[in-house]
């Protein structure tokens, strides 16, 4: 049954998305010891903060079966620039033997400094969809492996909203704006808001009206060679509704509010509702292990389809092709997916949805397992952020902030995303 649903999971998402290492290779072995000889460090650049704690402690698992290995680890997240730090590595000569990268327009941006990895033996394994951001079109080789599958939407405490008598949970944003009112009458605050945070605005919020187009692709494609424009746009016209309602329905200070906070407010009581994604499940049960939660779509109108959330890639591992220890480096990551420690912790420890058909969906929280049933019931719209201009996101981000702090209005908003668009393009 498990892998009936991990299959319909690779179906659906390849329609809901863009409708839009082998230790050595002659061994195959991913339990390979790596051999005699002197030892070597692999430096290894990510900036999923959420899991830093569990990667360092399968690191140590890695390194016991591969005494010639060591593995260092460097974190850069959160709020922090983790491309920015990136680039700063590789201008410095301190490039990393293994480090992320989001795909498509990122993988063009670095294709340069990236290793080959098509014939690697965990590569026939990745979900169709998990391949898309790193394959690239011109010469149809795979430049990375998928960190695992995520989605994001506002979760919500289940137990509040029966506090409030919401007995439904709402899909459209006439029913969340309903939803939110209940919860305010109740005393509950329904939105924890983080809007000090460039990618949760900028990036994951704003995706929803480029996601909700009839088809994204075609659509940034308008946008890069002036068939479309951002300003007229049904959907991101109607973007100001949700944007709205989490503004006047949300915490003090939103623009403030940082990812550590925002997470917090939620986890522990104080707001009904999170903008965030199945990232956070581990955050938020160490606050509150009991916490009954789910997630629900983040509508901009009322149309059926905004019953859907965003899943995709979030990142992929990559590694340096000018790295002196490649074959180390290919070791490490075949062994991440390969061996069951490696498995065990994707699923278990990380609690991550896994991009691969031979890693089991076990363990998954609420969060998780609310990804699982809206990707099976193909409600689901792509992340089309790894598209953008570079840096677009960021100036996108400082212009909802703008709007929140009530200095400019939402014609102005438009206007300036259409800029940010054409100048950065």
């Amino acid at each position: 049954m498990k892998r009936l649903v991990l299959l319909l999971l690779s179906l659906s998402l390849v329609v809901g998305i863009f409708a839009g290492c082998s230790s050595d290779n002659s061994s195959g072995n991913s339990n390979n010891n790596s051999g005699d000889g002197d030892q070597v460090t692999l430096n290894l650049f990510q900036f999923k903060v959420e899991i830093a704690d569990q990667l360092a402690e399968m690191i140590k698992e890695f390194e016991a079966e591969h005494p010639n290995i060591k593995v260092k680890l460097e974190t850069v997240g959160g709020g922090a620039d983790y491309g920015a730090a990136l680039k700063a590595k590789f201008a410095s000569g301190e490039q990393p033997d293994i480090f992320n990268n989001g795909g498509f327009k990122e993988l063009e941006l670095w294709k340069e400094h990236l290793a080959d990895l098509s014939e690697e033996p965990w590569a026939e394994h990745v979900l169709p969809i998990g391949k898309v951001p790193m394959t690239d079109p011109a010469d149809g080789k795979l430049y990375g492996m998928p960190v695992n599958l995520e989605g994001y939407g506002f979760i919500y405490n289940k137990d509040l909203f029966e506090e409030a008598g919401i007995t439904e949970p709402p899909t459209n944003i006439t029913e969340l704006k309903a939803a939110a009112e209940k919860l305010e009458a109740a005393g509950i605050t329904p939105f924890s808001a983080g809007y000090a945070e460039w990618w949760v605005i900028g990036q994951h919020l704003l995706n929803i009206p480029f996601a909700q187009q009839e088809d994204p692709e075609a659509f940034i494609a308008g946008l890069y060679d002036g068939t479309e424009k951002i300003v007229g746009n049904k959907h991101f016209e109607e973007f100001k509704e949700v944007l709205d309602a989490e503004i006047n329905f949300g915490n003090e200070n939103p623009l403030t509010t940082d990812y550590n906070t925002q997470v917090t407010q939620f986890a522990s009581g104080q707001t009904a509702m999170l903008q965030q994604g199945n990232w956070t499940e581990n955050m938020i049960y160490e606050v509150d292990p009991d916490m009954n939660m789910g997630f629900l779509p983040i509508p901009i109108n009322d149309d059926a389809s905004a019953d859907s959330l965003p899943v995709g890639v979030p990142n992929n591992w990559a590694i340096n092709k000018n790295s002196e220890n490649i074959e180390e480096a290919k070791t490490f990551l075949n062994w991440m997916v390969s061996s069951e420690t490696g498995q065990r912790y994707i699923t278990e420890e990380f609690a991550f949805i896994p991009a691969f058909d031979n890693i089991e969906p076990a363990g998954l929280g609420d969060l998780g397992q609310s990804i699982l049933e809206y990707s099976t019931a193909e409600k689901t719209v792509p992340w089309t952020w790894f598209m953008w201009p570079d840096g677009a996101n960021k100036e996108f981000a400082a212009t909802i902030q703008e709007y929140a702090a009530g200095r400019i209005d939402y014609d102005t908003v438009l206007e300036r995303f259409q800029t940010t668009w054409d100048n950065l393009k």
